[in-house]
């Protein structure tokens, strides 16, 4: 699930930074085939390593893994076919171009910054996850899947190397961190299937009765997670990418699709990446489970480990090493970079060198403290949360501008800097469901699509209010 790492590849690649405040025109479009590969290689990544492991941890079932991704991932990519790609062949303009027509420059520099902090922090994940390799040969303590705080001097060093080479990189440009990742996607896929057919041997798995026993009927989680039902799956796994799909961060990328019918490419990532990859890394820890090491932390009450590094080395050794540095590598880098560019936008005069160094000082400090990898499914269900709400401005405007009587791209029409329409609908949307999650113990990504929905049917509502004047 690597966040945007494929928007700026686009961009960068395709376009060379061009169409950035223009409609892309018909001689730069590109066909189905120019984001197949792209969404194959981008969702099978870091995360993906401590993804499928913490869906155990969450005890779920047979029934409510497989199935339950087959339909989450499926509700994602009609979500990216159905309204992102729908939008973005309309009107071919760049997430943020959009977002400042509708809401002005002012509030799209708070996008900007919650969207920035947000990156940081899931590069914070990622540089977690290399070090989980790197640390092996140090004989180094794997962080608990309840630490938040460092386990020891070698951790925190090791966490500072990874990240300070991984922010000098992502500062030096763009063009040879996507290039490599380029190259390095179709081994990190390689080996998702590598280590899936090694735990299935190392489960004895021979049928697919066998496979399904797995996971059974589920079990209690483990200490200090909650409980995941078939629900909790559909409905997380919908919303992973929830920024990018109902968010609408991916018009940045499918404003060069020929056809809105190139939504359907994002299926190779979800079922590659969000489906394969989730489930053998799933199965790596399930492996775990059986060792005596797993087996002495659940005898004391505490939840085993989930460390990518040493999972995928009991499997395919040195490689599985490898390539979780390097997944955590292609991640965490363009994440990064990305992080830059939404703080460069508002910090204009800085250049895109020093605020992408400023970026991955964010990321690394975050990777030092375990929490942000180990509970990344909370993470991931908060930073959709948070962002996906902007998204409903744009679609429910482009849907509903005629009916409900508005101005379309009104800060851009009104010459407005701040669209107060637009900030109350995601307070108020924000705020109500964030307190009934917390107040309620309401699972997060329960509350994202009715988050989403008011928040777009209060902006119609009080654009319509606050347009009277302009009228």
């Amino acid at each position: 699930m690597a966040l945007n790492h494929h928007e700026e590849e686009i961009v960068e690649e395709i376009s060379g930074g061009e169409f950035e405040r223009t409609p892309v025109p018909k001689s730069k479009l590109k066909s189905w085939k120019s984001f197949l590969g792209m969404y194959a290689g981008e969702h099978a990544a870091g995360t993906e390593f401590i993804i499928g492991p913490l869906f155990l941890t969450a005890g779920v079932s047979a029934f409510d893994l497989i199935v339950g991704l087959l339909l989450g991932n499926l509700l994602a990519v009609l979500s990216w076919r159905f309204l992102t790609a729908e939008i973005a062949v309309k009107n071919r303009l760049t997430l943020y171009y959009q977002l400042e027509k509708i809401c002005g420059k002012n509030l799209v520099t708070f996008y900007n910054l919650a969207n920035g902090i947000l990156f940081c922090f899931l590069a914070g994940a990622m540089i977690t996850v290399s070090a989980t390799a790197v640390g092996i040969p140090f004989d180094m303590p794997m962080p608990k899947l309840t630490d938040t705080m460092p386990n020891g001097v070698t951790w925190v060093i090791i966490v500072l190397v990874i990240g300070a080479i991984i922010s000098i990189i992502a500062a030096r440009g763009y063009d040879t961190v996507s290039r490599a990742a380029n190259w390095m996607s179709p081994v990190i896929v390689i080996a998702f299937v590598a280590c899936g057919i090694v735990a299935l041997k190392q489960l004895g798995v021979s049928s697919f009765s066998q496979f399904w026993d797995i996971w059974g009927t589920g079990s209690d989680p483990f200490p200090g997670q909650i409980k995941y039902t078939f629900w909790h799956v559909v409905i997380w796994s919908w919303f992973a990418n929830a920024a990018m799909h109902i968010g609408m961060s991916d018009l940045s990328v499918f404003r060069y699709a020929k056809k809105a019918s190139s939504g359907w490419t994002t299926a190779a990532g979800m079922y590659v990446g969000h489906y394969m990859a989730w489930i053998a890394a799933a199965l790596l820890y399930a492996v775990y489970l059986k060792s005596p090491e797993a087996q002495a932390f659940l005898s004391q009450g505490e939840a085993p480990p989930v460390a990518p590094g040493p999972l995928a080395n009991n499997a395919i050794g040195i490689f599985g090493i490898i390539t979780v540095v390097l997944a955590g590598w292609t991640t965490a880098n363009p994440t990064i970079y990305r992080a830059g560019l939404a703080f460069q936008a508002i910090m204009p005069k800085t250049s895109t060198f020093w605020v992408t160094i400023i970026a991955g000082t964010v990321a690394t400090v975050a990777g030092i403290f375990p929490a942000f990898a180990m509970q990344l499914l909370g993470f991931v269900a908060l930073y959709g949360f948070i962002l996906a709400p902007f998204g409903a401005v744009i679609v429910f405007e482009h849907f509903f501008y005629k009916k409900a009587g508005i101005i379309k791209n009104y800060a851009e029409e009104a010459k407005i800097k701040f669209n107060k329409a637009v900030m109350i609908s995601w307070a108020i949307s924000f705020g109500l469901f964030y307190f009934i999650s917390i107040h309620f113990h309401v699972f997060l990504s329960f509350v994202t699509l009715p988050a989403w929905l008011l928040c777009g049917v209060l902006f119609l509502i009080l654009s319509k209010v606050y347009q009277r004047k302009f009228k």
